[in-house]
């Protein structure tokens, strides 16, 4: 205790179906003119999809629109540097990111690129932006990221193949628009891959040594919110009332890590995602339980509450019996929705887990992992999850 904080969130979250109505005004309050809209190719091309429709709401009111969707999975600086061309070539004075973390990413990035000199990865660290990124504001369309309503900007660099993390408070979009009605279409994987990268967030906040109660709030929530709808968003997508509450889930758990930071799982993951291209959600949702398991010595307490959260029968069990309660309903959680259970069926490769373990230790989000480890005790994590 007795630590100073700060809680940072964008001034404007909208939230519920249909809210995506009011982008037009509120782009327009901001003092947009022109907009580059940041997304990819698939939901471009989706008929009258969330690209669709916030053109449509920005027309009519009156603001100019260009299109960058050339954002991948896991973005790289390749895609900065062409958003970033399309976003001067035009003269666009706003961003309005479209999609999941890849989308606003993406848009965070070529803000960034457009308001500072020289290579990007210069600035990868805690607080090294000096000036005004242009007005984002975020549409998402996944539950998962939460990057609509962080400070964290995740890009691949492309020469190293390691994802780095700028993260300022300059980088939080203005306002995000988290609509549930977007989300309904989203296939069953990408739905479970968003759903336990939300869990990982929660999770990882909870525990982190940057943890308070402000912060707990939010994890809590989502923790529960997530284990009650999760399966049910998976099963049936167009199931409007899961999707309405993973949508929150998501948020909640943007709020608590954008303030009480990540840990061992986001850090291990950046490097599968960098290397291999692995799907984000998937890298986290096959770690959680395995670093989970390490960090229970660090806080057995907080680890029963969450096994309690996830909805299992902790009565009459030790604290150390409720704590390992958790990781099982972690593990069957994914199993339920078709995680992969082993980095090997995914390719990944055991010679490659000592420069892993080493680039995950540099990681940004491993400062606050509640359990201080060395590099043998991430490699024995990737060993765990292989």
């Amino acid at each position: 205790m007795g630590r100073m904080y700060d809680y940072l969130v964008p001034s404007v979250n909208f939230m519920g179906p249909g809210c995506l109505k009011v982008i037009g005004e509120r782009a327009k309050m901001l003092g947009g003119k022109k907009v580059l809209i940041v997304t990819d190719k698939f939901l471009r091309n989706q008929e009258n999809g969330a690209v669709e429709q916030t053109i449509k709401y920005l027309t009519e009111a009156g603001l100019e629109v260009v299109i960058y969707d050339g954002t991948e999975p896991n973005p790289k600086d390749t895609n900065v540097a062409d958003g970033l061309k399309v976003f001067k070539d035009e003269n666009c004075d706003m961003i309005i990111t479209v999609g999941g973390g890849s989308s606003h990413d993406c848009g965070k990035g070529i803000g960034i690129a457009a308001t500072h000199e020289g290579d990007l990865y210069e600035y990868a660290g805690i607080e090294t932006l000096t000036n005004a990124l242009p007005p984002i504001l975020a549409v998402n369309t996944t539950a998962g990221t939460g990057s609509e309503v962080t400070r964290h900007c995740v890009i691949t660099n492309t020469k190293t193949k390691v994802k780095y993390v700028i993260v300022s408070w300059r980088n939080l979009p203005l306002v995000s628009f988290n609509d549930p009605e977007l989300m309904v279409g989203k296939p069953a994987g990408l739905t479970a891959a968003t759903g336990m990268d939300a869990l990982t967030h929660a999770v990882e906040a909870y525990v982190s040594k940057d943890a308070n109660p402000v912060t707990d709030a939010s994890a809590i929530q989502s923790i529960k919110l997530i284990s009650n709808n999760l399966r049910q968003a998976v099963a049936m997508g167009e199931n409007l009332e899961a999707r309405t509450n993973m949508a929150y889930a998501s948020l909640l758990a943007g709020m608590a890590f954008n303030n009480a930071n990540l840990g061992y799982v986001h850090a291990m993951a950046h490097q599968l995602g960098g290397l291999y291209d692995m799907p984000h959600g998937v890298a986290n949702a096959m770690l959680l339980p395995h670093v989970c398991k390490y960090n229970i010595i660090s806080n057995p307490q907080k680890f029963a509450d969450i096994a309690e959260f996830m909805g299992e029968n902790i009565d009459g069990l030790s604290v150390h019996e409720a704590a390992e309660k958790a990781i099982d309903a972690m593990f069957r959680l994914s199993k339920d929705i078709g995680i992969p259970t082993s980095l090997k069926e995914m390719g990944i490769k055991e010679e490659d887990f000592e420069y892993m373990a080493e680039m995950a230790l540099k990681d940004g989000n491993a400062f606050s992992n509640p359990r201080k480890g060395n590099k043998q005790d991430i490699i024995n994590i990737f060993k765990a999850a292989y």
